[in-house]
Order: structure tokens, then C-alpha cells, then sequence
């Protein structure tokens, strides 16, 4: 059985697959260095929008 990935992220699992605080990763919403979007009250983050900031952090900090 294989499990899928979500497509998108709620903030605790941006927090885990970053080992960030909930402040930081507000943060980086906050300043649009990671995109993210509301359905009604809740916060998301698509996974490609993780992995993009992901990648281009390797890129800039090599």
C-alpha cells in the first residue's frame, strides 16, 4: 500500500518537513517567500509551493 502526498500542506506539516516554528513559517508566508492560500479560515500550502522553496533555497545558499 503506498500513501499519496497531499497536495496541499496544512501549516503543522510545513512546520515538520521544515523543522520550523509556526512563527517562522508565518513569517515566510507573511513576506511572500512562500506562497500559500486560505480556504475559508484554514491556511494551505501546495506541496510543489514547498518544494519549490525548497529548491531554490539549495540554489541560493550553494
Amino acid at each position: 500500500m503506498t500513501t499519496a502526498t497531499p497536495e496541499a500542506l496544512t501549516v503543522p506539516e510545513v512546520m515538520a518537513a521544515l523543522r520550523l516554528s509556526r512563527s517562522k513559517v508565518y513569517d515566510l508566508i507573511r513576506s511572500n517567500t512562500l506562497t500559500s492560500f486560505t480556504i475559508g479560515r484554514c491556511r494551505r500550502v501546495a506541496a510543489d509551493d514547498l518544494t519549490t522553496y525548497i529548491r531554490n533555497q539549495t540554489r541560493s545558499n550553494a
